[in-house]
């Protein structure tokens, strides 16, 4: 698979036809794994280090990575694996004005101002070309919004406006507007080289046409022939260029660009010229009827010479022989010939008789109005007759299909920015200004140019479309100065850098529709050069562009171009609207001029625009369009629509750019069935807004037969907090034997089919250590466990209750993201969502990441920066210093007592009685065996003579044990009670015997587990992820304790189950004196993605 880039950020990469879907944020090699943990400081992240890397490990990777996709990379900069060196890779240095803007004004600039739109306002009049152009740029304008709030929304990939819309609106549109628009860039390659061919014969080298028209009548035929030869070697040359290299057209189009640069400023030079100095351009009129003068050079009848009259050469073609008295055409009798300047100039009040349409049939001859004609004409002859004619039929709606089909085509280049990232040096940025900024100014220069036309040249010289009239000048170049062959060589090599434009995108367009997959029988034109160019494609490509030179006429091959740009305009318009009103997560364009309005003026103007033009062919591009979107919908069994939808919705998971948390929401009761942490709802509300999937869950202990009506009533309760908090979802109550299993059949089996929740939201048990059941901490663990297992993100609310209200509007303040390690950026995404809500808009984010020893925190910050711009999040970015300090005395002591505690849970087995006397003397005596301890293992160490700490810990474990204890007992009472006849016939003890042997067990397990607790050492590891809890809860408490909310990567439990209790008091640790805190663990795979 050739160049993939080093960032995949779960992009789907396609390798010989087959998509594929990285599972890693990025390509990490196996290098790179051993350096991912080092030191002390991040002890309590080691267990998870393999699949969830330390940020400070990879921050270089994500910001500086290769931007190019596959087929981008030049076979001529390759790496040479024979070799011994490797060419260095370049990185894209081109701005906004090199990258975006002149290549555009290039496409932009192109047959229709040189070679139409001249005619246009002859045939139109100024006012009418007017609304014409106006209408054009509009549509483009709007468009070209549309397509940069979609463009900088992340990086959009080869395949251009086919991936824009299929990863927005799917690949069925995707695939049918995709294809289309391939056929239509295909076609317009054809025409382009046909209108280089048409500059070539008609206006360069008249002289080297194959085949000569004997007749008037055959002159058209010869003409289509010496196009279909030429352009077949036009074509082949160009597939030949575009072969070899995408970086020899890359190089030929800055001449190109230039040579139209030069072009239009000698236009604008002309104009001015002809205030002062009208170029002499005559045009010669018989009556009011124009005349071409190819084969006469003068415009008179006859003319003295040495005292003799004489005929001329515009006599004979009119009459029968040179004699005077030869017989002629009776409209050449009856009128006479007279001179008109074709190119009056600026000043002489013309454009007055230009303003309104001159509309006409089909052979309609161009005439003056205003000048005399005599009768005499028979139309069925005067075809014959050197009269300038129309050789269409001239309407509104053709005018402006004609302008639709050139000037679309050549506003393409809002769909080429898009593909252009890879060589920019700030795409977002580039790609919105300068193809902006290149509709804005093409659009002055065809208004101008529209009125600057209508002022200065002569009617009939306007709506003479080939310059019959002036000796077969280009018209636009009998008003240029210094000379008419600078728009002559501008126009065709404008022609030939569009033509190379084409062949060179509608390869990688067909490339990418193959390599999706979408369209089974185009798979084999996914394949291409080792560098990934798609020479198959290149293939078909010239094979479909030679049947269009094969039917050779520009109006054969044009109309339907524009409806296929049109469709694809229309459809960008659309996919910007809807995920404007979707609010999916991942749209976040740089761009924030755009409105979901504008998207959808230009999507009804684009369809407005292709029935005005031409009905029948709008339809016929549609039905195309519907076949390959039906084609790709149901290529396999029909289907029935809703279990369609869910079946689809399990084939694969949703793309990355579309993933949202579908929440399970764990909520906690009390013993009235009712909602114990409402705000929880609140918060869903907040983070949901709405969208998606919400599951809202409880689990009650014992049987469904015995808990229906408690059931039923705490579902109700439930719903009553929803609809009071807002929140839209499901509710689903379990009844289970024990929480545990219900908890974890919730998990597994809540929603239906695809619809499944990918995300669990629960509280943090505050009153963990209070609680006489150790089973409710040891499911709150087993519960993070099973998400783990089930690729399930989860969320862990610390201090719930302080969560804000709906009503609340929280004012200037911050959500501090704590992203210590990475695990699919999660920590990124849930800000954004929050933020979208009222209650936290006010907001602003920022980002904390932890350095360690050896990292370079100012390359960090830059980094981190850096990939956020790409990310498309605006936060505040800090780089957090934690060195590999000592452990401190106050780390051993806390991890000790940790461990006495849990070591007293699971030793002591003194009776209710027993444990009351022991409180005291235990107390006391871990004082003094902690002094002791400490003394010996860390010398030096000075601990003060009392420890309220410890004695609070140890005070409230006892405390607790003996509430545990007397609920056991009291329990055990009645289950006595209720004990059956065969049970008793075992017992062979009374029960004054039995208690007194229980107590005595009791009392030795006792005397010797509270001696091995006051000798016992504390584990090095604890020791280290006590250090972790201690260091990165000094820093955040330092940084964020007045932050509104604290979003912090959650360490996993460990793989030792023995350690369980161990691993909440680290939680407690890491996360004492924070007010709001949100514990973030990710699910597995990647949520947030710089693709668009």
């Amino acid at each position: 698979c050739q160049g993939i880039s080093t960032l995949t950020l779960l992009s789907p990469q396609i390798c010989d036809g087959v998509p594929k879907e990285n599972s890693p944020f990025i390509n990490n090699t196996d290098n790179d794994k051993g350096n991912s943990y080092d030191g002390t400081n991040m002890a309590l992240f080691e267990e998870e280090m393999d699949s969830n890397p330390m940020v400070s490990s990879l921050l270089n990777k994500l910001a500086n990575y290769t931007n190019l996709t596959q087929g981008a990379q030049e076979h001529e900069e390759a790496d040479d694996d024979e070799g011994p060196k490797k060419k260095a890779v370049k990185s894209p240095q081109m701005g906004t004005f090199m990258g975006v803007y002149l290549p555009c004004l290039q496409n932009i600039l192109g047959v229709i101002l040189f070679l139409r739109l001249t005619w246009i306002v002859g045939t139109a009049g100024i006012l009418e070309s007017l609304a014409i152009v106006g209408l054009c740029c509009s549509c483009t304008m709007l468009t070209a919004i549309s397509m940069s709030a979609i463009a900088t929304n992340g990086v959009v990939p080869a395949g251009g406006s086919y991936y824009m819309i299929s990863r927005s609106l799917g690949p069925e549109f995707g695939g049918a507007v995709g294809l289309c628009f391939y056929l239509g860039t295909t076609f317009a390659g054809s025409m382009y080289i046909l209108g280089t061919i048409e500059i070539l014969l008609t206006y360069i080298v008249p002289k080297a046409a194959i085949f000569v028209a004997e007749r008037k009548e055959d002159e058209v035929d010869a003409l289509l022939n010496n196009m279909r030869v030429y352009g077949t070697c036009c074509l082949a040359l160009m597939a030949v260029v575009v072969f070899v290299g995408v970086k020899y057209v890359n190089k030929l189009a800055l001449v190109f660009l230039a040579c139209v640069i030069l072009s239009i400023l000698a236009i604008y030079a002309g104009v001015i010229k002809t205030i002062f100095e009208p170029p002499d351009f005559p045009v010669c009129m018989l009556g009011n009827r124009t005349l071409q003068n190819h084969n006469f050079d003068k415009c008179l009848k006859t003319e003295i010479i040495d005292n003799v009259t004489v005929t001329t050469k515009l006599w004979k073609l009119f009459c029968k022989g040179s004699e005077l008295n030869a017989t002629c055409n009776e409209y050449f009798a009856n009128n006479n010939v007279t001179l008109v300047q074709g190119i009056p100039g600026l000043t002489s009040g013309v454009i007055s008789e230009n303003m309104w349409s001159e509309y006409g049939p089909l052979n309609m001859l161009v005439e003056n109005k205003k000048l005399p004609s005599l009768g005499g004409s028979d139309p069925a002859k005067d075809i014959y007759m050197p009269y300038v004619v129309n050789d269409i039929t001239t309407f509104f709606t053709l005018v402006l299909f004609c302008v639709l089909v050139y000037y679309y085509y050549g506003s393409n280049c809002i769909m080429a920015g898009s593909n252009r990232s890879g060589d920019l040096r700030d795409a977002q940025k580039s790609i919105p200004i300068g193809t902006i900024l290149a509709i804005a100014t093409t659009s002055v220069i065809y208004i101008t140019c529209v009125v600057l036309f209508g002022a200065c040249i002569e009617g009939v010289l306007l709506r003479d479309k080939f310059g019959d009239s002036v000796k077969g000048n280009l018209v636009i170049g009998t008003l240029s100065w210094p000379s008419p062959w600078v728009i002559v060589i501008g126009s065709f090599f404008s022609c030939c850098g569009a033509g190379l434009q084409s062949l060179t995108g509608a390869p990688r367009l067909l490339q990418a529709i193959a390599r999706d997959g979408i369209v089974p029988f185009l798979q084999v034109f996914g394949h291409g050069k080792a560098n990934g160019e798609p020479t198959w494609a290149l293939l078909l490509t010239a094979a479909i562009c030679e049947i269009g030179i094969l039917i050779a006429s520009l109006d054969s091959v044009a109309p339907i171009l524009s409806m296929f740009f049109l469709m694809c305009y229309l459809f960008v318009n659309l996919a910007c609207a809807v995920q404007t009103l979707l609010r999916t997560p991942n749209w976040r364009p740089r761009f924030k001029y755009y409105h979901w309005a504008l998207s959808f003026l230009g999507m009804s103007l684009c369809l407005a625009l292709m029935f005005i033009s031409s009905w029948y062919y709008a339809i016929v591009a549609m039905a195309i369009a519907s076949c390959i979107y039906k084609y790709i919908e149901y290529r396999g069994a029909e289907k029935e629509w809703a279990r369609y939808a869910l079946i689809r919705l399990e084939e694969a998971p949703p793309h990355t750019k579309n993933w949202r948390p579908q929440l399970l929401v764990l909520l906690n009761l009390d013993s009235d069935q009712g909602v114990k942490h409402p705000r929880l709802l609140s918060f869903t509300t907040q983070l949901k807004a709405g969208k998606g999937l919400t599951i809202v869950g409880n689990v009650l202990e014992g049987t469904y037969l015995t808990k229906e009506t408690e059931s039923k009533r705490a579902e109700q309760n439930i719903k009553a907090s929803m609809s009071a908090e807002r929140t839209k979802g499901f509710c689903h109550v379990v009844v289970s034997s024990n929480l545990r299993d219900g908890f974890s059949h919730l998990i597994q089996s809540a929603g239906l089919g695809g619809m499944k929740h990918n995300t669990v939201l629960m509280a943090w048990p505050g009153t963990w250590r209070q609680s006489n059941d150790p089973q409710s901490w040891r499911n709150f663990i087993e519960t993070v466990r099973e998400t783990t297992a089930a690729h399930q993100a989860l969320l862990v609310a610390k201090n719930v209750d302080s969560f804000p209200t709906n009503q609340d509007r929280l004012g200037e303040g911050t959500i501090d993201v704590w992203w210590v390690v990475h695990d699919g950026g999660m920590l990124m995404l849930l800000p954004f969502l929050l933020r979208q809500h009222k209650v936290w808009r006010k907001c602003k984010m920022r980002i904390f990441t932890v350095a360690q020893m050896d990292d370079n925190s100012i390359q960090m910050k830059k980094d981190l920066q850096m990939f956020l711009y790409h990310l498309r999040l605006d936060a505040e970015v800090e780089v957090v210093e934690m060195h590999d300090n000592d452990i401190s005395a106050f780390t051993y002591e806390k991890t000790l007592v940790m461990e006495q505690r849990t070591q007293m849970l699971k030793q002591m087995q003194l009776s209710r009685t027993e444990r009351e006397r022991e409180i005291q003397s235990i107390t006391d005596e871990s004082r003094s065996s902690i002094r002791r301890k400490n003394q010996g293992a860390l010398p030096g160490l000075i601990l003060t003579s009392t420890n309220p700490l410890l004695i609070f810990l140890s005070f409230s474990l006892f405390q607790a044990q003996l509430i545990h204890d007397r609920n056991t007992a009291s329990h055990a009472t009645i289950n006595d009670k209720a004990d059956t006849g065969p049970e008793r016939v075992h017992m062979t003890w009374t029960k004054d015997k039995l208690f007194t042997e229980r107590s005595r067990n009791r009392e030795c397990n006792a005397n010797v587990a509270v001696r091995d607790l006051f000798n016992m050492k504390p584990n090095q590891s604890n020791v280290r992820r006590m250090h972790t809890a201690v260091k990165l809860n000094e820093v955040v408490v330092n940084k964020s304790q007045g932050a509104h909310l604290v979003l912090l990567n959650m360490p996993g439990p460990p793989r030792n189950r023995g350690g369980d209790e161990n691993y909440m008091e680290f939680l407690e640790v890491l996360l004492e004196g924070l007010n709001r805190v949100l514990l973030v663990r990710g699910g597995g795979r990647e949520v947030i993605t710089i693709y668009s």
